[in-house]
């Protein structure tokens, strides 16, 4: 019996169905592929790591310039742990969004079969329907999962009157109060970009009246999404009573600018009289003294007063100038103590003494004057006193150098005041009469005298006498009203007259030389 062999025709059979059927399972694997997304659902990504709970999460309406907080939950659909990276927001033009909480994130990883949330802060902009794209790496097998926000912007209030810029302006306005001293203020305003997209601030100004005393400082540029920047507004009012003005940005967003609009009032305090110490300063130096005024009262002969000059600042101080008011009544400030450029560091004090030597009976009103670096800069110390008499310094012992040296030299005293007091009663051009504290005496051109405690060589010129001592001169001036040539002119006989005045002036010349 023949054997038929069956197994070829069994193997074409099965070639040839393969053939018919493998157009159909392609077909049918393309269908698949570029069917609808959702009907694949989520289950085809359960393996690759983290999923969206919601694919797309329907937040509802927000009204324009409101915020709302959207919460987007994920889920480790993987067996394995899954580290959570960067996020990235895409909003439409409608809204601006940033994320306000991240749970998902962090340096712990995300469990198998764990959830966690992103909360996103949604503003609305501009009226319509808005969209947010959310794009989340992490580690799993498929790097990446989206989610989508979705909703509408609705228009707020009809009655409104605010203009909801690109770039939001915190406060949204800028009221100084009332100021009621003359220190200006500073404020300050953000300036953020609130849009999708970059936005340059093209100009920063202030509109106001020149009286209203505002001044701006700004760098502001080009901000990024979410970027912000500062200007400061001074407000230095000029004069009393409400100052308005608004400050204006210029931008190239779709609104073009924005404002925020500045107001204050200026209620000066009535202004009082200057006390002797001044207010405390933070971080200068403050300069007050032992007493508020120096009297010396009623003297019959010298006298000195000392008085304690304390720095009760917070920093040290230079004393630049002591120096009297004027300087014809006898006062002197004593060369020991306080003195020019004397550095007092804080609660550290000096003493300032003040001699006096009065020149003339009868009261003084003088001051001394403190100038320094501290608060204020000036102290003034007002000196009273009452002189019955005038004191005689002719007589006074003065200070040589020590013994060995070549010459014998007397120490300079203060020359200034030396002759204070002393005023010529008559006048000739070779002799003259002086008065002084120690009373009158004749001079003559050429002389050696000693007034106020100093050595002077006498020169009598035309208008007066000059008095030399070293490098320095003294002219005292001649008053010839108080002379007997102009006393005498009136009478009826005046060369009688003055024949026996100069007789008397000789006499008396000759007189005073005797006594002297």
């Amino acid at each position: 019996m023949k054997k038929t062999n069956i197994s070829r025709p069994v193997w074409l059979l099965a070639g040839a169905l393969a053939m018919i059927l493998s157009p159909m399972a392609m077909s049918a694997a393309h269908a698949d592929a570029l069917g609808d997304p959702q009907a694949r659902g989520v289950g085809t990504t359960s393996g690759d790591g983290l999923s969206a709970v919601e694919e797309e999460v329907k937040a509802g309406e927000i009204t324009v310039g409101s915020a709302a907080q959207v919460v987007v939950k994920f889920k480790n659909a993987s067996s394995k742990d899954v580290q959570v990276g960067q996020i990235n927001l895409y909003p439409s033009s409608t809204v601006s969004a940033d994320v306000a909480l991240n749970e998902c994130g962090g340096k712990e990883a995300l469990p198998a079969g764990a959830e966690c949330a992103i909360v996103v802060s949604v503003k609305g902009l501009k009226v319509g329907n808005w969209r947010v794209e959310m794009l989340l790496r992490h580690s799993g097998r498929a790097r990446i999962v989206t989610a989508a926000l979705t909703g509408a912007v609705a228009e707020g209030k009809s009655e409104t009157d605010t203009l909801l810029s690109d770039v939001e302006t915190i406060p949204a306005e800028l009221d100084f109060g009332t100021l009621d001293s003359s220190r200006p203020l500073v404020k300050s305003v953000i300036l953020r970009n609130v849009t999708s997209n970059p936005v340059t601030i093209q100009k920063v100004s202030i509109e106001a009246s020149a009286q209203a005393g505002y001044s701006l400082s700004s760098d502001c540029g080009k901000l990024d999404v979410g970027q912000a920047c500062i200007s400061t507004i001074t407000w230095s009012p000029v004069s009393k009573g409400q100052s308005d003005g608004v400050l204006i940005i210029e931008h190239d967003g779709s609104t073009r600018v924005a404002s925020v609009n500045l107001k204050g009032s200026y209620e000066p305090e009535t202004v009082e009289k200057a006390t002797i110490f001044p207010e405390a300063v933070p971080g200068e130096g403050l300069l007050v003294s032992s007493q508020e005024e120096l009297d010396f009262g009623s003297i019959t002969n010298e006298a000195s007063m000392t008085m304690s000059l304390v720095n009760v600042g917070e920093a040290p101080l230079q004393i630049s100038n002591i120096t009297l008011a004027s300087s014809d009544k006898g006062l002197t400030v004593a060369e020991t103590g306080c003195q020019d450029g004397t550095v007092l560091n804080p609660v550290e004090a000096c003493p300032l003494t003040v001699n006096w030597s009065p020149v003339r009976s009868g009261e003084i009103i003088e001051d001394i004057r403190i100038k320094h670096d501290g608060a204020r800069g000036v102290l003034v110390i007002p000196v009273r006193g009452d002189a019955e008499s005038a004191i005689n310094k002719d007589t006074k012992a003065v200070v040589v150098t020590p013994e060995g040296e070549a010459k014998p030299e007397i120490k300079t005293i203060d020359k200034r005041q030396a002759l204070e007091g002393f005023v010529i009663t008559s006048h000739s051009p070779k002799k003259a009469i002086i008065n002084g504290p120690g009373g009158s005496r004749v001079v003559s051109d050429k002389q050696d005298v000693v007034l106020g405690g100093i050595e002077w060589k006498v020169s009598i010129v035309d208008n007066g006498i000059e008095f030399l001592s070293g490098n320095d001169r003294v002219r005292l001036l001649f008053d010839r009203s108080l002379s007997s040539v102009s006393r005498t002119s009136s009478m009826s006989s005046s060369s009688s007259s003055s024949s026996s005045t100069a007789t008397s002036t000789d006499a008396a010349a000759s007189t005073a030389t005797a006594t002297q």
